[in-house]
């Protein structure tokens, strides 16, 4: 008989761990345990009442400590499968079932989908019928197949946010790098080491959360620095830096500049830039290609009015001097 840990890991917002933990209750096939990595100085209370155990490790440090957080839910865990979802998802009620029945056949890390919810959405509860109808997909996500699995070729397509994977798949990977803290490169970098070892990753139809709304910024100017040193630690990991979209970003807004020596920060976002990034109320998801979009159009508008500028001044050249 499979046994079956689901795990998340959380700081701060506490409404959204108590649905993630109603979530895994209403489950059609209920979880052996839950773990939960606390990254914060005290343990979580009021959470719901489950028919499974439910255990909380703390796990902190003076920036989140994500990739060690991971590792320790995991590592604790007594499951054959590990499921993890991040504290902002809501298990759909076969979430456990489908990854079950896909780990049967799927040897691996197996991700399934994502559905975004807009602002006040769990407001009345959890109503997994509306959550369904409302939740829309990430434009810049690659979706599920149409039924059964498919198979990821790219490693840079991993995300945290919600997947499985086998204990001897996990054991073989050494979990996550601990040298990522702060935000933003232990993910790219789990889905390197996955592909180093030979282990397949694998989308699957079903196994869905839905998202749940937070306000928050993309590309997250909010975390530079925590980005900035991560792309380091990964370049001087696998010879090239991830996050590539960010730090692009980062530089048409002119918060970073490349140099011999690494990536410099040259100043804080300013509220400008926290406007242009900002993720809003009816945007059920924050979008980095919508950013990049606004910037490359501003450069390209910025680089015509200067050729136009250049273009007079040489004209008035072209002209007789007025006597």
């Amino acid at each position: 008989m499979t046994r079956i840990s689901a795990l998340t890991i959380a700081s701060g917002r506490a409404a959204h761990l108590k649905n993630v933990v109603a979530g895994f209750e209403a489950q059609t096939i209920k979880p052996d345990e839950l773990i939960i990595g606390v990254m914060q100085d005290v343990d979580y209370t009021d959470l719901p009442q489950t028919s499974f155990p439910v255990r909380q490790m703390r796990v902190t440090g003076e920036e989140l400590p994500l990739a060690a957080a991971r590792n320790a839910v995991a590592n604790a865990a007594c499951g054959d499968l590990l499921i993890f979802v991040d504290v902002d998802c809501i298990p759909q009620p076969d979430l456990v079932r489908d990854y079950r029945d896909h780990f049967m056949w799927i040897p691996g890390l197996l991700m399934g989908e994502v559905g975004y919810l807009p602002g006040g959405a769990t407001d009345a509860g959890l109503d997994f019928e509306e959550f369904e109808r409302i939740a829309v997909r990430h434009s810049d996500r690659q979706g599920p197949p149409r039924q059964g699995a498919r198979r990821c070729e790219d490693y840079r397509c991993f995300w945290s946010l919600n997947f499985a994977i086998d204990r001897d798949s996990w054991i073989v990977s050494g979990g996550f790098d601990e040298r990522y803290v702060g935000y933003g490169g232990e993910d790219t970098d789990f889905g390197r080491t996955l592909d180093d070892k030979r282990i397949p990753i694998s989308w699957v139809k079903g196994a869905k959360v839905f998202h749940q709304y937070h306000a928050h910024c993309m590309p997250p100017i909010h975390k530079v620095e925590s980005v900035v040193r991560n792309a380091e630690v990964f370049a001087s990991k696998w010879g090239h830096r991830t996050m590539e979209h960010w730090l692009y970003a980062f530089r048409l807004l002119g918060l970073i500049e490349n140099t011999p020596t690494g990536i410099r920060i040259l100043r804080a976002p300013s509220d400008e830039d926290f406007a242009l990034c900002a993720q809003m109320e009816d945007m059920p998801y924050a979008n980095t290609r919508r950013v990049i979009d606004i910037l490359d159009a501003r450069k390209a508008q910025a680089e015509e009015d200067r050729r136009a500028e250049i273009e007079r001044a040489q004209e008035a050249f072209l002209l007789p001097a007025a006597e």
